[in-house]
Parts: structure tokens; C-alpha cells; sequence
């Protein structure tokens, strides 16, 4: 089995654990020292604690981002840097790493005529940035892109050396799940006489879904499907895959319907028009609210613990997260399934011949 996975590169960078420290005041005399201990008792009494705030954890966890963060404990960040690499009309090109962004208490800070404010890079004297930076998203991309050739290409490879073996390990588990794709997906949508030719494509995003829905459930794991941008290309690329297959009878129910009267193709034409367009909108919305909405829905239901502080609301919040993870866990099966199925019915009216 093949797939038309491309790999774009690989990358290579240090998890950086920022360590804080408190410097200890020196006082000078006892006198001194007394007066400081005053002073800074109300300063201490008057300086609220910083509350937890819900919607800046879930909106880190969804968003993209220049580093790739996978959990804090303390004054430890557990941080992958990641290139940025931006373009000006006045620097050209510059290649430097997002650590450069962050001091020793992990404050954003400028770095080199830029800045980095909510995720997006913009220059210190208003110039326009082309920012082509590998984010948190184009690095899950690469990953399960290395992942998915890595594995598929071992199970070809084995099936190559020995195609009347009974297959074992990754084998076993992979070939029903591609069995159940050929035949509940491709065949039933597209036909026998069409299938195979688009078994490559629909296996490729298939698994492409799957895997990511699945990484994206990982603790500090980048929320690739729910990134509207990549379930726009994943969209895009069906309705080419759609339109440029279409046989004759397939545009001449768009175009020319028979058996409709002539005026009413005034109306029908427009709309079977729109409907071509359509179906990838509604591909992209449906992936990307679904698997967003999952993700918003579990970090909810931990933050309530921290919200209240309520250690028996925890005994009750962690067994229902974790039920509600399970629920994501077959969500991330069905919605690849779901987007597979779409995409073979649209390919499916698309090859359909003329029936006499």
C-alpha cells in the first residue's frame, strides 16, 4: 500500500527546562531589617493572588504557537523551541530560534527588531512580516507526516517480502481497519469498477485524520485537526480530487439536469452551483468544530477543580474527564471515518456513469 504523504523535513531542536530562582534580601542591620519587614507585610497582604484563569489554558492549549509547551511544574517549563523564520523587505530573511523571545523568568520580551505578541510576529518598527516560522502545528504536521510513512512503509515493505504470510505485530493490527475502508468506504461509495484508484487518497486521509486526532489527545499535544487552516487544505484538496474525476453525467446534472424544464434551470443551475462549494465548506467546519469542541469541553472540565478548589468536586470531575476522553478517543475514530465516507460519496456521484 502506498500513500501520497509528502515529507517535508525534519527538524531538530533542545527541550529547554527554565529553572527560577528568588534571590534572597540581605538585610544590612537588625534595625534595617525590621523597618522592611513592616513595610512589606501590607505590600504582601494587599498584593492579590494570581487566580487561575480557564480560558487562557484552553485557548494555549488550541491556538498555535512559536514553541511547543508541554507542561509546567512550578517555576519548570518543559519547552521545545522552535525555528522562526521570518522575512522583511528592509532585513530579508532571518533564521533564529523562539527562545529568544522568552527571558529567564519566561516573559515575552523583543528580540532582534520583532516581537511576539499573541502568537504573531510583528516587527518593531510596524514593517510588514512574512512569517514562514515551523509552529507547534507545522511540527505535529511533520511528525505524524514521518510517522505515518515510517509505519505504512514498514507494513508495504513486509507484505513485499512475504505476501502469503499471515501478518503479525503492526500488520494485524492496521489491515482490518484497511479492509474495513475498501470495503464499507470505497467500494460501497465509488464502485468496483472505480475504487482502487482512489484507495491511496482516501487510506491517506483516513489515517492523515486519525493519527492526528489521537496526538492531539496527548497530554501537551498540538491541536492539528482543530486548526481551521489545515482542515481548509484537507477541503480543498477533496474538491479537486472531486471536480477534476467528474465524468460528463456528473456536469450535466450541474449544469443541464434532465428531465427539468428549461426555466427551472435558471434556479436549479445556481444552486447545484453553490452546492459544489459547499461540500468542502461543510467538510471543514464539521472536522474543525468537532474536534475543537472536544478539546474545549475536557480542558473545562479540569479547570473546574482549580476554579473552586474543591478537592470533592475533584472525586467527581476527574472519573467524568475521564469518561469524556474515552468519549474523544472514539470521536477521533469516527470523525476521520465521517470525512473518509463524505469525500468517497462526493468522489462516488462524481465517476458515476450513465445508466441507460
Amino acid at each position: 500500500m502506498y500513500f501520497s504523504n509528502i515529507l517535508l523535513g525534519l527538524f531538530l531542536s533542545f527541550i529547554s527546562l527554565n529553572v527560577f530562582a528568588n534571590e534572597p534580601v540581605v538585610a544590612h542591620d537588625s534595625a534595617h531589617a525590621d523597618t522592611a519587614a513592616h513595610a512589606a507585610a501590607p505590600a504582601a497582604h494587599e498584593a492579590p493572588s494570581e487566580k487561575f484563569d480557564p480560558g487562557k489554558l484552553i485557548l494555549h492549549h488550541i491556538a498555535d504557537e512559536h514553541d511547543w509547551h508541554f507542561f509546567t511544574i512550578g517555576h519548570f517549563h518543559a519547552t521545545l523551541p522552535l525555528p522562526c523564520i521570518v522575512y522583511t523587505a528592509s532585513a530579508g530573511v532571518q533564521v533564529f530560534s523562539s527562545s529568544n523571545f522568552k527571558n529567564e523568568h519566561h516573559e515575552e520580551i523583543p528580540y532582534n527588531g520583532f516581537v511576539l505578541e499573541h502568537g504573531k510576529i510583528h516587527a518593531e518598527n510596524g514593517e510588514k512580516v512574512y512569517d514562514f516560522s515551523i509552529t507547534k502545528n507545522v511540527a505535529s504536521l511533520l511528525l505524524s507526516a514521518v510517522l505515518l510513512l515510517t509505519i505504512f512503509i514498514g507494513i508495504g515493505r513486509k507484505y513485499k517480502e512475504n505476501p502469503h504470510r499471515a501478518p503479525k505485530g503492526l500488520q494485524s493490527m492496521f489491515e482490518p481497519i484497511i479492509i474495513f475502508v475498501r470495503d464499507e468506504i470505497a467500494k460501497n461509495n465509488i464502485g468496483e469498477k472505480h475504487y482502487r484508484r482512489f484507495m491511496p487518497y482516501l487510506l491517506t486521509i483516513f489515517f492523515f485524520i486519525w493519527f492526528n486526532n489521537m496526538l492531539g489527545l496527548i497530554p501537551g499535544g498540538a491541536n492539528l485537526t482543530g486548526n481551521i487552516a489545515v482542515t481548509l487544505v484537507l477541503a480543498i484538496i477533496a474538491f479537486f480530487v472531486t471536480n477534476f474525476n467528474g465524468r460528463s453525467t456528473y456536469w450535466t446534472h450541474i449544469f443541464a439536469m434532465p428531465g427539468v424544464p428549461k426555466w427551472m434551470l435558471v434556479i436549479l443551475t445556481p444552486v447545484e452551483i453553490v452546492g459544489i462549494f459547499m461540500k468542502p465548506f461543510s467538510l471543514m467546519v464539521r472536522l474543525f468544530a468537532n474536534i475543537t469542541a472536544g478539546h474545549i469541553i475536557l480542558l473545562s472540565l479540569v479547570s473546574l477543580i482549580f476554579i473552586f478548589e474543591n478537592a470533592a468536586l475533584g472525586l467527581a470531575v476527574v472519573p467524568f474527564s475521564l469518561f469524556m476522553n474515552v468519549i474523544e478517543l472514539i470521536v477521533a475514530f469516527i470523525q476521520a471515518f465521517i470525512f473518509t465516507m463524505l469525500v468517497s460519496t462526493y468522489i462516488g456521484a462524481a465517476v458515476e456513469e450513465h445508466h441507460h
